[in-house]
């Protein structure tokens, strides 16, 4: 079976519809507040990131393996929100259900790369936690800041050929029955079930790129903290192990907030209802996004005190100029 048939310009016809049309919620009133709602949280978290990564920007002690991997999680929770709900706003405030074929195989692979790359985020800062507590003395000979821009890079590269692949594999389905889309986005597995002809082979990446985009990094981050646990009963301190468990919390804190809700919502597959489906995945896409700046400012101190010192440059500056 040749998957890439229609990359590789064989005399093969496929119909593409003109557009698809967004359905959203199915059967629930007053629904539009929820988009309201998605827009306030948007706006927490565009302001909350943007604080992160400029505080990580402007201050040089925080220029380290750890916080490269924090700003760039900034900086893709700041682009999945972007990119997902003003969007998600035109089209239910503003009723453009209707998106060009073309606009909507653009907008699956902006939502589905930044959605990945929040999970592989969460591996490169329980890769950093796991050396930082198992090797102190160590931690930075293996852990240098171009091992972790490397890291990030290798990460990007992965994800969005991943996603670009699957997404191509699209172009050779024909489309001859509906174009409704029962989901709040242009929803991969929504697009492929609604084709006429073979798409096998999008299942076959759909289920694989599952397996090594949540199901890896979950086991990896797993493993890490098992590996954490080990070294820390070790430790006949109580102190030293809190200490070290104080430094996880904020990392552990993430990775239940994203990975229970994608796996209960992927795990269920066509078992869970459609509203159901939508209200997991736009929580999973947008509440993250806010609290990781919140978690981050609040249960680390290197931010808090880097925050409160530039806080206290400002006010000193503007006594002086009064």
């Amino acid at each position: 079976m040749d998957f890439f048939n229609s990359a590789f310009g064989k005399n093969i016809t496929f119909i593409h519809p003109a557009y698809f049309i967004i359905s959203g919620f199915t059967g629930i009133p007053n629904i539009k507040y929820y988009y309201v709602f998605l827009f306030l949280v948007y706006i927490a978290s565009v302001l909350g990131n943007a604080v992160v990564m400029v505080v990580i920007y402007l201050d040089h002690n925080l220029r380290t393996p750890k916080y490269i991997a924090v700003f760039n999680l900034a900086f893709v929770d700041l682009l999945s929100n972007t990119v997902l709900v003003p969007k998600v706003i035109d089209i239910f405030l503003f009723n453009h259900f209707i998106i060009p074929y073309i606009d909507c195989l653009v907008f699956c692979f902006f939502s589905y790369t930044c959605l990945s790359m929040q999970a592989l985020n969460l591996v490169a800062l329980s890769c950093d936690r796991v050396v930082a507590i198992m090797f102190p003395l160590h931690y930075h000979t293996k852990i240098t800041n171009r091992s972790m821009f490397s890291l990030m890079g290798y990460f990007w590269l992965f994800v969005v050929v991943a996603v670009l692949t699957s997404v191509a594999l699209l172009t050779r389905l024909t489309f001859c029955n509906s174009v409704v889309i029962n989901s709040y986005f242009c929803d991969y597995g929504q697009i492929f079930e609604m084709a006429c002809n073979d798409y096998f082979p999008n299942v076959v990446i759909s289920y694989l790129l599952r397996f090594l985009i949540l199901w890896v990094p979950l086991l990896v981050i797993l493993s890490s903290y098992f590996c954490i646990g080990y070294a820390l009963a070790k430790v006949a301190s109580f102190q030293e192990r809190a200490k070290a468990l104080k430094t996880c919390t904020s990392h552990i804190s993430l990775v239940a907030m994203y990975f229970f809700p994608v796996i209960i919502t992927f795990t269920r597959g066509p078992q869970i209802h459609p509203n159901a489906r939508i209200i997991n995945l736009s929580l999973t896409s947008i509440f993250p996004p806010m609290l990781n700046p919140i978690i981050y400012v609040l249960q680390t101190q290197e931010i808090k005190n880097s925050l409160k010192k530039m806080l206290e440059i400002r006010k000193l500056s503007r006594i002086i100029v009064k």
